[in-house]
């Protein structure tokens, strides 16, 4: 009895989860149908014709179906609509517009296409002729841009240019006469900035020598050519640049204004400390004693020793013939800072952490090369952003 009684409520849980099921899946369909009137309600007609036509691949429905053609219908009715409307306009980017109203169509046209039984019920227009016939004349329209652009012959100008004939591809890609021209465009909207080499001879940093220096500006290099900020920079060093015979456009130079490895300072701060010994002890029997007591007195001696270095690099941008564009200057500092204490006195007079402290190891400062490497990493590390957010804005 029991075993029945399990069997017919394992059974009936198993009957439970089929019947949620159902009933989840009758509520997502009827949600389905829902949305795709809300669209159709709302004038959405090109996502409702999309929605139907999912919804009818996964189950024929009379509702869908004459949603479908009624959507369908509109969505024809409203692109075309536009298309007059536009054909009238004199805008030289109408046929731009034009194109993606075709485009719509034809997306409409492809989804119908796709499902047997939503082309039962609709018969879609083919509209592939007009988006090449269009497609031509927004290319067309975008190239004569890019050559009036071309004809003014200065950077900004070859920058419009290169957008022009990029949109251009965009509507006849491979069109080897537009990627000529863009590539034209480019190379005369390019503003090429050579990195000269770091100037040091006034300032040698101790022992720091022309290897690490020429890593700095190697480094430099690497990470300005890695992210520009603007698609119309380059950077070059100045080897490449006269190998390569590139013409100059800007310059950067890099110098430091002031590079100080500072000295150490002393700050000292002296407390004094007392304890309370035992001099003397008197042993009567062995449960009496007297003791006899004595203050000592010690000076504690604490020295803070702090040693600030400091670097500053000066940015400068100068054009072709020698004019000051832009400068900035950008800090690289080292701190090191040690304490240890002596004293003076009676040393019983010292407790156990006074004891430390006074035994604790002085530390000595950095090598100079040490200290020289930290300031110019830091240096280093920020320069290339404030460098990129310069020419970010050419």
């Amino acid at each position: 009895m029991d075993y029945r009684l399990n069997v017919l409520l394992e059974n009936g849980g198993y009957m439970r989860k089929i019947y949620t099921l159902i009933i989840l899946g009758f509520v997502l369909l009827i949600a389905g149908c829902k949305t795709a009137s809300k669209l159709y309600d709302k004038g959405n007609y090109d996502e409702a014709v999309q929605l139907a036509v999912k919804k009818l691949q996964k189950k024929p429905d009379g509702e869908m179906r004459a949603l479908l053609q009624s959507a369908y219908q509109y969505a024809v009715n409203d692109h075309e609509t536009r298309i007059r409307q536009l054909s009238d306009n004199t805008n030289d980017l109408k046929w731009e517009c034009i194109y993606s109203e075709y485009a719509s169509l034809q997306r409409l046209y492809e989804a119908i296409h796709r499902s047997p039984e939503a082309l039962g019920i609709v018969d879609p227009a083919d509209y592939s002729s007009y988006l090449h016939t269009y497609a031509d004349k927004a290319a067309d329209t975008r190239f004569q841009r890019g050559m009036m652009w071309i004809d003014k012959n200065d950077k900004q100008s070859f920058r419009n240019a290169y957008s022009e004939f990029e949109a251009a591809l965009q509507y006849r890609p491979g069109d080897l006469t537009f990627i000529e021209r863009r590539n034209e465009a480019y190379e005369n909207a390019v503003v090429n900035v050579v990195v000269m080499p770091l100037e040091n001879d006034r300032y040698r940093f101790s022992s720091y020598n022309n290897y690490d220096v020429t890593n700095f500006e190697n480094d430099l290099l690497r990470q300005l050519q890695r992210n520009t900020g603007n698609q119309f920079v380059k950077f070059y060093s100045s080897w490449d640049a006269n190998t390569r015979n590139i013409q100059a456009d800007q310059f950067i130079d890099f110098r430091f204004s002031t590079f100080d490895l500072g000295r150490t300072r002393d700050e000292r701060s002296t407390r004094e400390v007392s304890k309370d010994i035992v001099v003397k002890e008197t042993v009567y029997h062995p449960d009496s004693i007297v003791k006899e007591y004595k203050k000592v007195f010690a000076k504690i001696t604490t020295t803070k020793r702090t040693m600030l270095s400091e670097g500053n690099l000066q940015i400068n941008v100068r054009d072709a013939s020698g004019r000051w564009l832009w400068s900035d200057d950008v800090r690289g500092n080292h701190s090191w800072c040690t304490e240890f204490s002596t004293y003076t006195g009676d040393e019983r007079a010292l407790s156990e952490s006074d004891k430390q402290v006074v035994n604790r190891r002085q530390d000595h400062p950095p090598a100079e090369d040490e200290i020289t490497r930290c300031i110019i990493n830091e240096i280093n590390s920020n320069m290339p952003g404030r460098v990129r957010n310069y020419f970010s804005h050419l």
